[in-house]
């Protein structure tokens, strides 16, 4: 589908082409590509490969302590360690990513998340849980130069009536790789066979992850020849004649982004934390039920899936980007009143039902951000912008996870769950404040 558009005077991508400091052409020509799906399914693969192996340990948290002989917060640092590495790597990860394509940054990535990968292969025994953690560490460092993708990805090679849609497809990888990570440890791991189980797991992890990577050698693409539309052919030419870090300083001086940093953070932030510790909510209510702990998390994810296409699909339809953003928060504080009060209830049914509610709308939430990020910030890179939200969501994440943790300890799970309730509720407060400046949709011819 190609086809050839006028940008005069009066077109707002003329306009921002100005303001760009580039010379604007009178006409731009476009163009969408068959092979975009081809890259946009190769991403997804590449993403679930590093999101399954985040809570791979966390979601086994008793068995790991017992086989390792170590504490809960080293089973929890396996988690927190995807946050931690990712603030200070995300600036020049999106550097590379802004400066060098997609391509180049897929490959950095996907061959560090093998490289991990196969490092874990050799920390079976128990006294290497050193081993582990370090190829742990190494597919970590990888997610840098994945979670910012999905915005940019979209925006590079789909038109303007599928950029929400792909960016809720390519969310969708890293929430299907929380999702195999979350059902299929507890099935490969059980209490009895310990090294037999992690050996298995972690050479399916590897193989998997050395498949995608030849995949991304042979197939994965940077961008198309041609734009897919106007206001991306005038980000091409921004994007040459910016700099990375003055990009940056004008993120920072966005009142609404950093609205939406903020309530994003808590959001995502209080999601990481649930998943971190959905093992101990379970246990704690229900006896060895470690196998429902990682269905219950599956179920969360799976209905965030549906959530996150959902929603995807509602803002190319609507374009309503702020009204979908704050009815799927305050719909995320609902789901989580719901889910504390039927933790205790003593049916895992009841359980598995209200967790599905919670993910449906919180984990359905992740594209939704992305996408008002975007429309605040254009005409910045959507990478700088989805990279810098990201880095506040692991910072929120880091500090919501530990502190959930201890007011379980000290309150248990029902009152700390009740203040992540009071958070949430703040967090959509600050959403209803964010000023609805959609930038992008007012440079569509």
């Amino acid at each position: 589908m190609q086809q050839t558009v006028e940008m005069g005077r009066t077109s707002p991508d003329y306009a921002k082409a100005v303001e760009c400091g580039v010379p604007p052409t009178q006409v731009v020509e476009t163009k969408i590509y068959r092979r975009r799906w081809l890259v946009l399914a190769i991403f997804v693969l590449y993403s679930a490969s590093n999101a399954m192996q985040w809570i791979q340990f966390s979601i086994i948290g008793n068995i790991i302590q017992d086989y390792y002989n170590v504490s809960s917060f080293a089973v929890d640092m396996t988690s927190m360690i995807y946050m931690i590495t990712y603030i200070p790597f995300i600036f020049p990860a999106s550097y590379l990513l802004d400066k060098f394509g997609l391509r180049n940054a897929a490959l950095i990535g996907a061959t560090g998340n093998a490289l991990g990968s196969w490092i874990k292969v050799f920390s079976v025994s128990p006294d290497l849980f050193w081993v582990t953690f370090l190829g742990h560490t190494i597919v970590a460092l990888s997610q840098t130069f994945i979670l910012s993708v999905p915005s940019r990805l979209a925006a590079v090679w789909f038109g303007p009536d599928q950029v929400s849609s792909a960016c809720s497809i390519g969310v969708f990888g890293n929430q299907l790789g929380i999702a195999i990570g979350f059902l299929f440890p507890p099935m490969l791991v059980p209490k009895t066979a310990v090294g037999n189980g992690l050996l298995t797991m972690f050479y399916i992890v590897a193989g998997a992850s050395s498949v995608i990577l030849v995949l991304i050698i042979l197939f994965f693409k940077a961008e198309p020849p041609l734009p897919p539309s106007p206001a991306q052919a005038v980000q091409r030419e921004a994007d040459k004649s910016e700099n990375f870090f003055q990009s940056i300083k004008r993120l920072a001086l966005n009142s609404g982004y950093l609205l939406l940093l903020l309530s994003y953070g808590v959001n995502v932030g209080i999601f990481y934390g649930i998943s971190t510790l959905l093992n101990d909510l379970i246990l704690n209510h229900f006896e060895n039920a470690e196998v429902d702990a990682g269905r219950i998390g599956l179920s969360i994810v799976c209905a965030g899936m549906a959530g996150s296409v959902f929603c995807g699909v509602i803002l190319d339809k609507t374009h309503k980007f702020k009204e979908t953003t704050l009815g799927i928060y305050v719909c995320s504080l609902l789901g989580l009143i719901v889910f504390t009060f039927t933790l205790d209830c003593g049916s895992i049914i009841v359980v598995y039902l209200t967790a599905a509610l919670l993910g449906f709308f919180m984990t359905g939430y992740l594209p939704v951000g992305f996408e008002f990020a975007a429309e605040l910030t254009y005409p910045e890179p959507e990478g700088t912008s989805a990279g810098l939200l990201n880095a506040v969501t692991q910072i929120c994440g880091i500090i919501l996870t530990i502190l959930y943790r201890t007011l379980i300890n000290t309150w248990g799970d029902f009152w700390a769950n009740i203040a992540l309730c009071c958070m949430l509720a703040f967090g959509a407060f600050i959403t209803l404040v964010i000023p609805n400046d959609l930038r992008r949709q007012n440079a569509k011819c």
